[in-house]
This record gives C-alpha cells, sequence and structure tokens, in this order.
C-alpha cells in the first residue's frame, strides 16, 4: 500500500508475530487506559481495523463480554488467532475498498494504520460512516519526525550505526507512501471529519525489553530492503542485532499520538 511494492512491513513474515508482541506490550496499556476512560463496557459493539495482532481484539471481547460483539479485520488475519467466541469475529478486509463490517457501532479504534495508507482521509470517512450518534472513533498513529533518535542518550560507534539504521529505516517507509509526520495531525483530521470532542495525547516509552524487541524484529523484517537500499551492510546488521540483545542498551520508539473524537448526535 502507498507503491506499487506494497506495504514494508507485510505481515506474512515471521518477524511480524514478534512486532505484535512488541506491540502489545508496549501500547496495549495505553491503549486501553483511553478505551476504558470512554467507558466501554457490556454491550458495546466495536470495530478493530487493521488488527494485526490478537491482543486488542480479545482485550475488547474481554470488556464487551457476551452481549457485545466485536469485528476484528486485516488484510492478513492469520495472526488473528486463538479460540474463537461468539463475541468476537475475524473478518479478511480491505479498510481501502470494502464497505466497513458493520454499521451503528459505538466504537471504531485502528491501531498505527492510517499512516502506511495512500488515502487516509477517504478511509478516515469509512471509518467515520460506521459510528452511531455518539460513538467513538480512537486513531493512535506514530509520528516519527516529532523525535527522530533510536537513541537519545546513546553516544559511539553503536549509537551511531543505530541512528543510520533507523534513518534508512524510516527512508523505506517515506518510500513506500508513510507520512513521517502523520500523528499530529490526528486532531485537525478528526474534527474535518465532523467529529466532536476531540481530544489527543501522545505516549513515548523511553526503554524497556519491549523497546529493544521491537526494533529487533522490525530490523530483521526490513533486513533485505536496508541492505538492497545501502543503508547498513549485513555485516552492521549483525553486530546491530548483538548491541540490542544487550539489557543496558535504551532504544525508543516513535512517538505513538492517540486520538479520539465522538460523533455527533443526529
Amino acid at each position: 500500500m502507498g507503491s506499487e511494492d506494497g506495504y514494508l512491513l507485510d505481515n506474512r513474515r515471521r518477524e511480524a508475530g514478534r512486532r505484535f508482541d512488541a506491540f502489545a506490550e508496549l501500547f496495549d496499556p495505553w491503549t486501553f487506559t483511553h478505551l476504558d476512560r470512554l467507558g466501554i463496557g457490556e454491550g458495546w459493539r466495536c470495530w478493530e481495523v487493521g488488527a494485526g495482532g490478537a491482543s486488542v481484539p480479545a482485550g475488547l471481547a474481554g470488556r464487551v463480554g457476551p452481549t457485545g460483539r466485536v469485528w476484528a479485520t486485516d488484510l492478513d488475519t492469520s495472526w488473528l488467532t486463538g479460540p474463537g467466541t461468539a463475541t468476537t469475529e475475524v473478518l479478511r478486509h480491505d479498510v481501502t475498498r470494502d464497505e466497513p463490517p458493520a454499521t451503528g457501532l459505538d466504537l471504531v479504534h485502528a491501531r498505527l494504520l492510517l499512516v502506511h495508507l495512500p488515502d487516509r482521509a477517504a478511509v478516515l470517512e469509512r471509518l467515520v460512516s460506521a459510528l452511531r450518534p455518539g460513538g467513538w472513533l480512537v486513531v493512535e498513529d506514530a509520528d516519527p519526525a516529532l523525535q527522530p533518535l533510536a537513541c537519545p542518550a546513546e553516544e559511539g560507534p553503536e549509537g551511531e550505526r543505530a541512528e543510520r539504521i533507523r534513518r534508512g529505516f524510516r527512508a523505506l517507509l517515506a518510500g513506500r507512501g508513510a507520512d513521517l509526520a502523520f500523528g499530529r495531525s490526528l486532531p485537525k483530521l478528526l474534527r474535518g471529519a465532523g467529529l466532536v470532542d476531540v481530544q489527543a495525547e501522545g505516549y513515548f516509552p523511553v526503554t524497556s525489553p519491549a523497546c529493544r524487541e521491537l526494533e529487533a524484529a522490525t530490523v530483521r523484517h526490513v533486513r533485505g530492503e536496508l541492505t538492497e537500499s545501502g543503508a547498513a551492510t549485513d555485516a552492521e546488521i549483525d553486530a546491530h542485532l548483538e548491541w540490542l540483545a544487550r539489557e543496558d542498551v535504551a532504544v525508543t520508539p516513535a512517538p505513538l499520538i492517540t486520538c479520539w473524537g465522538r460523533s455527533g448526535e443526529s
């Protein structure tokens, strides 16, 4: 999506599962703090868009209970595994083309999705169209340009190499159509889509084991593209991955901007 070469972080690669696990550890507590604050509970009807892994759909299902409903959709549903429930329906779905799986929804949530899509405004309108009057849209996306460093406190050759690899990765993203300053635009976009009570907050984990795991999984995921682009050699990537395995390394992901707004009453 975004170029003839397709989505850079293809879910069919095995490293995608490690990325989803790291996302869950890093971001699920932040995500559900916001969803709980909006009042999600028994009987809610929710759509998790571009779900990727199973953690957010499972968290939604646990909150809406047997009287609620969760639709978990993605182009590739292979990571949406686990016991099936009467509450959750998993669907292969292209949000850039397909109609919403349901309408009149209490909540539509998308995390780390829109930044990769070619026509974000049209997709946002589709998400808003699925809400009931008073329903909530919550969009979370990265803003790499807001804080571009991989290791803000790291100096020396390892830190320089980490920054060069991170710059190479972001150049690959931009080449596939990703907007590296997208997160900060979410409040304006949600207001432009007619939502009210729009607010936003940013989350910036500085370092943790999950931060290092996410960085390592991402580098493994796009290793071929990094070497082909000249961002790093195989030997440099091997050394970088070995360095990331150390507990004293502080590596950071991009800030995550969480924005939410409510559909106006009819």
